[in-house]
This record gives structure tokens, sequence and C-alpha cells, in this order.
């Protein structure tokens, strides 16, 4: 598996890290982080206990929406590892936080070469696949994807729900229906109709 460097279009600033940083993905919605490192041999169960020690850290910032961990198959020694977060700038907090160097460090003699950074933002958090980090589909099949589901889910929330929200103001009907929504969009919809899809969106058929 090859990661490819993560970078924002030429414009900006660069970050602590050294990666660029673009005004315009600082942006309200999810972002996903890949972080593919190569194991020097034999230090694999030290980068084992490192991975649940940065990630039980990791998962005390705001916003931290849980990690996944991609271990190498031989004779590979590449592991990938995804954070998600709610915002572009909780996702920023973690990133330039002392806690998040202190662990780095601890990488000294564990990893080799430098690590492969890829960011997704926006669309593109709603079709990630642990296996296809480095991978996005077209904004034109995320946005269709998403117009249907989006679509179905309001139907049958108002559906099924609306007569027991009937009572409720404006305020509090589309509320819930946006907070469900949300939910059962990010845990349960989306993964299952990004692997149903898989071959269509990224072409692996």
């Amino acid at each position: 598996m090859k990661t490819l460097p993560w970078i924002w279009p030429e414009s900006g600033v660069r970050s602590s890290d050294g990666y660029l940083v673009n005004d315009a993905a600082e942006q309200v919605g999810p972002v996903t982080i890949s972080i593919s490192r190569q194991i020097l041999p034999g230090r694999e169960a030290d980068y084992e206990a490192w991975v649940q020690g940065i990630t039980a850290e990791a998962l005390k910032f705001p916003g931290h929406m849980g990690v996944s961990v991609i271990r190498p198959r031989p004779p590979s020694a590449e592991y990938v590892t995804i954070f998600r977060f709610d915002s572009y700038q909780h996702s920023r907090d973690w990133e330039e936080s002392a806690v998040r160097s202190d662990w780095l460090a601890r990488l000294q003699g564990i990893t080799a070469g430098d690590d492969a950074v890829q960011k997704a933002t926006g669309l593109e958090f709603w079709f990630s696949l642990p296996e296809l980090p480095a991978a996005h589909p077209s904004p034109h099949k995320m946005a269709l994807v998403l117009l249907i589901v989006v679509f179905l889910l309001v139907l049958a929330i108002n559906s099924l729900l609306g007569p027991f929200m009937a009572d409720l103001p404006l305020v509090g009907r589309v509320f819930i229906a946006v907070f469900l929504q949300v939910i059962l969009m990010t845990y349960i919809v989306m993964p299952r109709v990004t692997r149903l899809l898989k071959g269509w969106l990224y072409g692996t058929d």
C-alpha cells in the first residue's frame, strides 16, 4: 500500500508540521487524517503499544470521532492510522498540541523515513474507506449519492416520526430530524453505502 503525501492547493501558509494549509480548508465539516508509517523490523510490538497510547490521548480531545488502524501484510511493514474529527479546527487543535508532539518524539528508533499524511475534508469524509485511505470518489459521484441518501433519510425520518413531533415547535422538529440524519449517516448508512458502491465510486471493478 502506498499513500501519497497530502498537500493543499498552492496558496496559504505552512503549518508547524510543514504542510501547506489553505484558508479554504477551514470549513465546517468532518476531517479524516490518514498517516502511513514504515516500521523498523522487530519494533512492531513497540509501535502497537505506541498506537494504543496516542489513541487514548487523542480520544480526550474535543471533536474526536475515532481511530482505525490498518496493519501491514508481509512483506510490507507499513502501518496506516486513520484519525477522524468532527471539524477542521478540532483536527488542527490535535495536530498542534504538545501532547501529540510528545508522542511523535517517542517514535524515534521505531519508524523509518517520513510519515505520509493525507487529509480528507467535506464530502470526502462520508466516503472514506480504511482499505483505500488515499482514494476519493469524484465530486459528481459523491454529490449524487449524498443527494439520494439525504432525501431518503429525510423522507423516512419525517414519515416515521412526523406524527410524534407534530406538537413540537419548528426549531425542535428540525433539530431532531437533522440530529438523527447526521448520526445515521455517520455511523450506519454511509459506511455501508460506500462499501456497497465501492466498485462504482472508486472505479475498482
